[in-house]
């Protein structure tokens, strides 16, 4: 069955892990939070403005097929060292250039740096965490992910403020390096015991049903998170009619709720697995419960009178948290030791676009009806879809039978799963 608890070694890993994708989520919303400043002092316009929120989203996206491939060809440890200093000195830099199109690249090396973040989480905790603690791990992940918002929102808005939008980034980007001294003294070296080096084709990966049942639930999954980075402010306010301070006491509890409710579910889906449920009834009913529920109360959200408003968005969050925590943990187990870095580049690359659908949908709505309630209706369709993808589109949650890929691969595939 495994170990029944994780070692001490791996508990630094996991920290070491949520506290990168942290920073990641504070360097990805901090531009947002010095727009007005940095508008006025550039003398940009609004649309390229706009260009310069884009511009993370058009390299995030589009490397993860190559992030996905690096980690399975190299150590992901490395890979991911390499791509957070990437992406803390373009940070840093940010604060220190003077034009659009210097500053426009800057974003695009960002996107470029943090593009490996979740292919080397998923391709580390698939080789160093055994299988029943896989949900608790990806949990401290989700946690991590949105603690970041939060915290960025709060902090960096006091300190932009106070300091100006410049030392903020330049001390952000110097302050974060830091985490690379524990991590190249803690990371998993090497291979974890049992486990092959040999890789799947990535043509065999795409052939697979329930790559494509993954990639689709985890764009349904991360609609209604884009929609709370993104819409959330703006709705509190101009449709609910709430204060700038109450918004931002709303918002910040709504990401806490997310922080404290993924590990909690990561952490029952666990057990539930310990206590003789097979990974599939475990982690596709979480999920299914995670969007039809977070797209139900969301819906609520969009009707009831004020303080049922919060009441619904925080519980739909606290229900989101349900599938933040497993759609990386199926993922893993499907794709094993061989795929998971270029599984988790695709799935990872299909999800993201959701950030892409949800600013133009919403928008799209807002413009023809004048209110916001069409968004909610299509977040809640959204949520259905996701539950059936996970649940109906992707088999049986079990190591994929790669031995067509090629010789020999059965073989490593039997020894990784061993």
């Amino acid at each position: 069955m495994g170990e029944r608890s994780l070692s001490r070694h791996l508990w630094r890993v996991l920290v070491l892990l949520a506290l990168s994708v942290l920073i990641n989520y504070i360097d990805r919303v901090n531009l947002s939070l010095a727009a007005p400043m940095l508008k006025d002092e550039l003398g940009i316009s609004a649309s390229q403005l706009g260009l310069l929120f884009s511009a993370f989203f058009w390299t995030y996206a589009s490397f993860q097929l190559i992030s996905g491939w690096l980690v399975d060809r190299y150590d992901a440890s490395w890979v991911i060292a390499a791509g957070f200093f990437l992406w803390s000195c373009a940070t840093a830099v940010t604060g220190i250039v003077h034009a659009f199109a210097v500053l426009f690249a800057v974003r695009l090396v960002l996107g470029v740096g943090e593009s490996v973040a979740y292919p080397s989480y998923s391709n580390i905790l698939a080789r160093h965490f055994p299988e029943q603690h896989r949900g608790l791990a990806n949990a401290a992940i989700t946690c991590g992910l949105a603690l970041g918002p939060a915290i960025g929102s709060v902090a960096g808005g006091t300190l932009m403020a106070r300091y100006g939008w410049r030392p903020f980034f330049i001390t952000l980007g110097c302050v974060t390096l830091l985490w690379l001294a524990p991590w190249l003294r803690w990371m998993p070296r090497g291979k974890a015991s049992g486990v092959a080096r040999r890789t799947v084709p990535f043509s065999f990966v795409l052939r697979q049903r329930d790559l494509w049942g993954t990639s689709i639930g985890q764009f349904c999954s991360n609609y209604p998170l884009y929609f709370l980075i993104t819409w959330l402010p703006y709705y509190l306010v101009r449709e609910r009619h709430f204060s700038m301070n109450r918004m931002a006491a709303i918002e910040g509890v709504t990401f806490a709720a997310l922080a404290l409710s993924a590990p909690l579910a990561g952490w029952l889906s666990d057990q539930w697995i310990a206590s003789g449920a097979s990974p599939t009834l475990s982690r596709k009913t979480f999920m299914a419960i995670g969007c039809l529920g977070s797209g139900g109360l969301y819906m609520i959200c969009a009707v009831a009178g004020p303080r049922f408003t919060v009441m619904a968005l925080i519980l739909g969050t606290v229900v989101l948290g349900m599938a933040g925590s497993n759609c990386w943990a199926i993922a893993q187990i499907l794709a094993g030791t061989q795929a998971s870095g270029r599984w988790t580049g695709i799935q990872n690359f299909v999800g993201n676009l959701a950030g892409v659908a949800v600013s133009a949908s919403t928008g799209y709505v807002l413009q023809r009806t004048g209110h916001m309630l069409g968004a909610f209706v299509i977040m809640l369709v959204v949520g259905v879809l996701g539950a059936l993808s996970w649940t109906v589109l992707i088999g049986p949650i079990r190591l994929v039978d790669w031995e067509e890929a090629g010789p020999g691969l059965a073989r490593s595939a039997a020894a990784a799963d061993a």
